[in-house]
Parts: C-alpha cells; sequence; structure tokens
C-alpha cells in the first residue's frame, strides 16, 4: 500500500470516528431529555460504517482469493440510524410535562453503552493519528535517503 493510500485510508477512520464521538455527545446530552408525548421522544441515534475497497493490483500486490478489490481503503459512512429500543415511559404527574395520565417520556439512550462507545471511538481516533504519523516519517525518511 502507497503511503498517499495510508493517508486517505487512516484520514477516513478519523472522520468515522470523529462522527462517532459527535453522534455519543449527542446521545449523551440527550439522555436525561423529558417529553410530553412518545413520538417526540429523543431516540438514540448510532453512525453505520462500511469498509471501502480499492483494487490492490496497482503496486504489484497479488489478488487475495482472485479477487483484485481486497485491499481495504478506508471507511465510508452509510448513515446515521435512529434506535428502536423501547423508550422509557414514567409515571410523574407532578412533572410539568406529563401528559394527560401522567406519564413523561425519556430517550431510550443507555448511559453506559454510550461511555463504552466513547471511549471505544477514541481510541481508534488516537490510532489512525499514530498511523498518520507513522506514514508521515515515513515519507521524511524516504525523501532523506535520495538526498
Amino acid at each position: 500500500m502507497a503511503i498517499g493510500n495510508i493517508f486517505d485510508v487512516a484520514g477516513s477512520g478519523m472522520n468515522a470516528q470523529s462522527l462517532r464521538l459527535n453522534t455519543t455527545a449527542s446521545n449523551l446530552a440527550n439522555a436525561q431529555s423529558a417529553s410530553s408525548s412518545a413520538g417526540d421522544v429523543y431516540r438514540s441515534r448510532q453512525p453505520v460504517f462500511a469498509a471501502m475497497a480499492r483494487e490492490a493490483m496497482a503496486f504489484g500486490a497479488e489478488p487475495i482469493d482472485g479477487n483484485a478489490q481486497a485491499a481495504s481503503a478506508g471507511v465510508q459512512v452509510l448513515g446515521v440510524v435512529e434506535s428502536d429500543a423501547p423508550y422509557e415511559q414514567r409515571h410523574e404527574p407532578t412533572h410539568p410535562l406529563a401528559d394527560e395520565d401522567g406519564y413523561v417520556y425519556y430517550p431510550n439512550v443507555n448511559v453506559v453503552e454510550e461511555m463504552t462507545n466513547m471511549i471505544s471511538a477514541s481510541r481508534s481516533f488516537q490510532v489512525n493519528v499514530e498511523v498518520m504519523n507513522a506514514a508521515k516519517q515515513m515519507a521524511q525518511r524516504v525523501i532523506t535517503l535520495g538526498q
């Protein structure tokens, strides 16, 4: 894999993890937001990613299992989906947002799960930064070899 390709892969990974961190932050910020109706309650959101493939034949790489598109070329964001997990319904008749039956609706955000996502995304982002720095150092060493 060429150094330029490494930058592309690491860059797409950093973008994906940045989106993941932002989505997690949004979920945590809305974890305790109350609503007066089930239709208006905040739903947990999660990004959906897919690995992109690029032809591996360009730099003399052998195809894996006869497939020329075996080399990874980064991460593609397919979108952000809302969770279909059930929201929380609490009987709080004195709450200002309670409906006529005294119920208040809370998001389906699992704070522990979101904190785990945040730690994982943060570490993945850092790994991509380290890959990019290593590729940069290799490129600088290659340039100094020619001098």
